[in-house]
């Protein structure tokens, strides 16, 4: 049996003492074989190196695994307390731009970017190196400093809210997104939110959502 650590129960009598993954039952005779619990030379286990060297993650030919991923987002967030800060269309296109842009530069590529006077919605295809909490901090940060730059302070919402879009719907979202003047003669901006977030079956508390 081996010496059992301060504080520790010994095991009970009859079972057996659990081996390092791996050993199979040639290394359990050996154990076996000495009651003292101690390996001989000839039945030591394998060194850290000797197990490192026999399960390189590589493939053969030295070729690393590749990880590929094809999530696409559609983001939504609005200006701080619904102001219209993108009411004149130079200010919202020179917005979208910069949206579209900065989203690349954080490899989610823009499909589509819009929105009316008080919010913007965005398509991209999402990376896999960056959550989705980061990409949206990074988005409006970013945004926000070029356009005070430009003379132009607005300021965005606290909270978004991203919904998940097959390939079979991209089409349809970017058309949606492309008629955003059209949809909000109709309805506004909070009807609209309440409206996505009801189809993808998004639960939500009225009193946290336009922060």
């Amino acid at each position: 049996m081996f010496a059992t650590p301060t504080g520790l129960r010994p095991p009970a009598q009859g079972c057996r003492t659990r081996l390092p993954w791996g050993c199979g039952e040639r290394r359990r005779a050996m154990f076996d074989r000495n009651p003292n619990g101690v390996a001989s030379q000839s039945s030591r286990l394998p060194s850290r190196r000797t197990w490192a060297s026999n399960y390189s993650p590589k493939k053969p030919g030295g070729i690393m695994p590749q990880s590929l991923s094809a999530v696409y987002i559609h983001l939504v967030f609005s200006t701080k307390e619904h102001r219209p800060f993108l009411r004149d269309a130079p200010i919202r296109e020179a917005s979208h731009a910069l949206l579209g842009s900065i989203s690349g530069r954080l490899d989610c590529p823009p499909i589509i970017v819009g929105g009316t006077k008080d919010h913007v919605h965005l398509l991209a295809r999402f990376a896999r190196t960056i959550t989705q909490a980061e990409w949206v901090k990074e988005v409006k940060r970013v945004l926000n400093v070029a356009l005070n730059e430009q003379g132009h302070f607005i300021e965005w919402q606290g909270g978004y809210a991203s919904f998940s879009v097959s390939p079979s719907n991209l089409e349809k979202v970017k058309n949606y997104i492309a008629e955003q003047e059209a949809h909000h003669r109709r309805l506004d901006f909070q009807d609209e939110l309440r409206s996505l977030l009801r189809k993808h079956d998004v639960e939500w508390d009225e009193r946290y959502l336009w922060d």
